[in-house]
């Protein structure tokens, strides 16, 4: 065991003041974060009110919304005629087409008709004086003959009795409204509906193997344009999932975010070097043009869409334009600070043989600058894809407008889920390329 005496200790006390004489800052610093943290927690929680959000919030819609992305749904309308008999109608552009006869749908030889709402269970049976409605493991009729529809025996809890209105729900497989007079079926299914072809579409309907047999080698369906190209027409043409325009529009973003990026970088670049101190030794100027980028970037990219879309209408102008605003403050910013922050020893040794400004500039910044610059342009670049959309929505063009439209109808929640999708892989696209980029500029391995 090693024993220090006094000295020794107080010449290790001298040599490394800053472990035996913290300041408080140094000793409680670390609990006054954490406490500082707890309390505006607490505060945010109070501010919020988020027990009363939290208990109000419909999570309901959550479940409601995501299984209206990955499925469809078709809503058979059964009218009780005065003579008893039962007509059957679909809504206007249903899935099935103009003259539907689904399996699933059953005449019985007494004039009642069967629905199988998910394979044998629930189904729902439609006669002329009652609606039988059979889930769950229990079958519940429903008097439907004159007066309002009255259920017979206990009611269900999937099952709500109102007025003049009798709703069963069937959870994700449907649900049955029955009134007096009508039975409304919703069926769902899981999948997208008529993807490739609509519903006016020649080859609606066809099963796989009959589509490909008529593109590649069957009789022409049309004498005057080869089935490939009416296929091909057909689906870029779908009036269910416009795929030609959501594509272009998906173009056009692409274009906005790169046109803006590109001209925002071009137009910064020379600009930084007025507001680096370290490059133009003019306060003046400096402090003009950095308090101008603080312009730039304190307007939103949302603010600049609405303005320009006033002053040029709609369109991927309006767009375009506001990503050059904001990315000529944003990068103007980062190009003057990455200048600032240069060495300049490389820059002072070839001023010293006399060469011009310009050579100074391109052998003695250039080559420190440009790898960093780039790279902050491409991760801006990267930004914009997903910013683009954003602005999209309140008219400045893009695939941001039509995804608003379809959220608009609260109906079409399908192609919202086409069109999300096509965005997170055109993010995920751009993210990889850029890094990749952005890792071979820096020398660096991707891990």
């Amino acid at each position: 065991m090693t024993v220090i005496d006094a000295n020794r200790m107080h010449e290790i006390e001298t040599r490394y003041p800053e472990y035996f004489h913290q300041s408080f800052r140094q000793r409680f610093g670390g609990l006054m974060i954490l406490i500082a943290t707890l309390l505006y927690s607490l505060y945010a929680v109070w501010f919020f009110d988020l027990p009363k959000l939290f208990a109000e919030a419909h999570w309901e819609r959550v479940g409601i919304y995501l299984s209206q992305w990955v499925s469809y749904d078709v809503q058979p309308e059964f009218r009780i005629e005065d003579d008893g008999s039962i007509d059957i109608r679909y809504p206007r552009f249903s899935p099935l087409g103009d003259n539907p006869n689904p399996d699933w749908l059953v005449n019985n030889p007494d004039g009642s008709i069967t629905v199988s709402i998910s394979g044998t269970s629930p189904t729902v049976t439609v006669s002329k004086s009652e609606t039988i409605v059979t889930a769950y493991g229990v079958s519940v009729p429903v008097d439907v003959f004159g007066g309002a529809p009255k259920v017979v025996g206990p009611v269900p809890g999937w099952m709500t009795v109102y007025d003049d209105n009798v709703l069963a729900d069937l959870g994700f497989a449907g649900n049955v409204s029955i009134s007096v007079d009508r039975v409304k079926i919703r069926k769902r299914f899981i999948g997208w509906a008529n993807f490739i072809f609509d519903t006016q579409s020649s080859f609606f309907d066809k099963p796989v193997g009959e589509v490909v047999s008529l593109i590649v080698s069957g009789p022409r369906i049309k004498p005057d344009q080869s089935n490939l190209s009416l296929a091909f027409d057909d689906i870029w043409n779908n009036s269910e999932w416009q795929h030609g325009d959501v594509w272009t529009k998906l173009f056009q973003t692409i274009v906005m975010a790169f046109l803006g990026t590109l001209l925002g970088s071009l137009t910064a670049f020379p600009l930084a070097f007025l507001a680096a101190r370290n490059i133009t030794p003019n306060r003046l100027l400096n402090q003009v043009l950095k308090r101008f980028f603080d312009f730039l970037r304190s307007v939103d990219m949302l603010i600049w869409a609405l303005f320009l879309t006033r002053a040029f209408g709609p369109g991927p102008l309006a767009g375009s334009g506001a990503i050059f605003l904001t990315e000529t403050g944003t990068l103007g910013k980062l190009y003057s600070e990455g200048l600032e922050n240069i060495d300049n020893k490389p820059r002072e040794g070839i001023k010293s043989t006399g060469a011009q400004t310009v050579l100074v500039h391109r052998y003695g910044i250039m080559p420190q600058i440009v790898p960093v610059f780039v790279s902050q342009t491409l991760y801006q670049w990267e930004s914009n894809v997903r910013g683009a959309t954003i602005i999209g929505a309140v008219g400045a063009g893009g695939i941001g407008l039509k995804l608003w439209e379809a959220m608009r109808t609260n109906a079409n929640w399908e192609n919202v889920a086409y069109m999300v999708i096509l965005i997170l892989i055109v993010v995920f696209i751009f993210d990889t390329a850029s890094n990749a980029l952005r890792h071979r500029l820096m020398g660096t391995k991707i891990h």
